[in-house]
């Protein structure tokens, strides 16, 4: 996940006319070492997420299952129309995960419902549960797979890749 630490890139890029484009040449230089390369994005769009989406083939958009979570998708999806426009005409979206997901929650229903309704096949089928496990996991300094592998969160994240492996 994003680190504190990488405040300080943005301040350094600020002045640098390929601010935006860094990662890209970046990743560039490796010569297809890797199949894929995981950039998990800070929740803004800042200048860290901006190069990672003008470096990434496909990106997948988590939305949480919380009041104000699709208004927001609305405005990264405008985002996304800009850098494919201007920096990244190949990025493509994989998909909408739905998280934070809360059966007992007429909010979390209606998020979903309402995310089905206007993305149809975009949103995976895979839902993220709320877990007390998955919200641990991070202030111990883990992935969830390391922290607990047997949580219902952890089994939701294999369920999500086998999903994308499908497609």
């Amino acid at each position: 996940p994003s680190r504190v630490e990488l405040i300080g890139f943005e301040v350094e890029m600020m002045s640098n006319p390929e601010r935006g484009t860094a990662l890209k040449k970046v990743l560039g230089q490796l010569n297809n070492s890797f199949d894929y390369i995981i950039i998990d994005c800070p929740p803004s769009l800042s200048l860290l997420t901006l190069n990672a989406l003008t470096a990434a083939d496909l990106m997948l958009i988590p939305l949480q299952c919380e009041f104000y979570a699709l208004e927001g998708l609305g405005q990264l999806l405008q985002t996304v129309k800009l850098i494919k426009r201007s920096l990244n005409p190949s990025l493509k979206i994989a998909g909408i995960l739905l998280t934070m997901f809360d059966k007992r929650t007429n909010l979390s229903q209606q998020v979903a419902e309402d995310a089905k309704k206007y993305f149809k096949n975009l949103v995976f089928k895979t839902i993220i549960p709320r877990n007390v496990r998955l919200g641990e996991a991070p202030s111990f300094g883990k992935p969830i797979l390391l922290y607990d592998a047997a949580s219902t969160g952890a089994k939701s994240y294999f369920d999500l890749a086998k999903e994308i492996m499908k497609n």
